[in-house]
């Protein structure tokens, strides 16, 4: 196992490196930032020329790779344009949309799995149609749409919740934003569970634990559960980046100050170093989910081992 986490871990050395690289080059050709600081007056030649010298733009984009990744191992990840470290704004931002991340993962396996579990288990019947029908609306609508409908519903109308989360955004406050954050998932976590399940239900280790007499309990959560979940974990570790990544229209909607925030001011202003700064750590959740799922698989199925 050692072995294997160590392999692992050299292994994410050049993937890491090859996606900063593409991360920067895309950031670095959206447009001169130096212009966008200007608005809609053109820069003084004198002063941008001064900002480029100050943040780096004048050098050639590999020199200011190769610097950038140098500063980036010792925890400089640069300085947004107004002055600000981007590692302070990592640190207001990572926390709130960490607890997001985990409000919505939370939603999707408890009710994703719950409901995968009870259809695959009744598959054909009225309820396993209902659930299928209610994923597939799910799928098929806008999370723009659902954030909104539900904020009105739910916030304005009956006035039921905040319509806008706080500052701190506590756990209560991101209960809904973290079910709209995690409607799509969960739709697709139950159809997952419940294929496999059905598939799995037909299988030689589960009519033999049936045969020997034990309870339907047992049979399920022990035998037939526990290898269903693998690729439903598998999709789940994928998931958890694309969740702290891509909740740019969730905290739009709540305003929720976190990284989805951070990115999207950070693309309006043309702020390269915030851009990058917060792709290059969702590049590394990424790459430690993948891992920590590998991992797993050893634990839900005893048949995996790595040498």
């Amino acid at each position: 196992m050692g072995r294997y986490v160590l392999r692992r871990l050299v292994q994410m050395v050049p993937v890491f490196a090859g996606a900063t690289l593409l991360i920067f080059l895309m950031v670095n050709v959206m447009g001169d930032p130096v212009a966008g600081l200007c608005g809609d007056r053109q820069c003084d030649p004198a002063t941008a020329a001064r900002l480029r010298a100050e943040f780096g733009l004048d050098r050639p984009v590999w020199q200011q790779y190769l610097t950038y990744m140098g500063n980036v191992f010792t925890g400089d990840f640069g300085t947004a344009f107004n002055g600000q470290k981007v590692t302070e704004l990592m640190a207001t931002a990572f926390p709130v949309t960490l607890r997001l991340t985990i409000v919505a993962v939370l939603i999707e396996v408890v009710v994703g799995v719950t409901l995968g579990v009870v259809t695959g288990l009744r598959r054909g019947r009225p309820v396993d149609t209902g659930v299928l029908l209610l994923t597939l609306v799910v799928i098929s609508v806008p999370t723009f749409v659902t954030g909104l409908l539900l904020q009105l519903l739910l916030g304005v109308e009956w006035g039921w919740i905040r319509p806008s989360v706080s500052s701190a955004a506590p756990f209560g406050e991101l209960l809904l934003p973290g079910l709209v954050l995690a409607s799509v998932s969960l739709a697709y976590v139950t159809r997952l569970t419940r294929t496999s399940i059905a598939e799995n239900r037909r299988s030689d280790y589960v009519r033999t634990a049936v045969a020997k007499g034990l309870p339907r309990r047992r049979v399920v959560t022990r035998h037939l559960l526990r290898n269903s979940l693998i690729p439903v974990v598998t999709f789940i570790g994928a998931d958890i980046g694309f969740l702290m990544g891509g909740a740019i229209v969730t905290e739009r909607i709540f305003n929720i100050h976190g990284v989805g925030f951070q990115l999207y001011q950070g693309i309006l202003r043309q702020n390269t170093q915030t851009v990058v700064g917060f792709v290059t750590v969702l590049v590394l959740v990424f790459l430690l989910c993948n891992l920590v799922v590998d991992l797993l698989y050893a634990v839900l199925d005893p048949r995996i081992r790595y040498a």
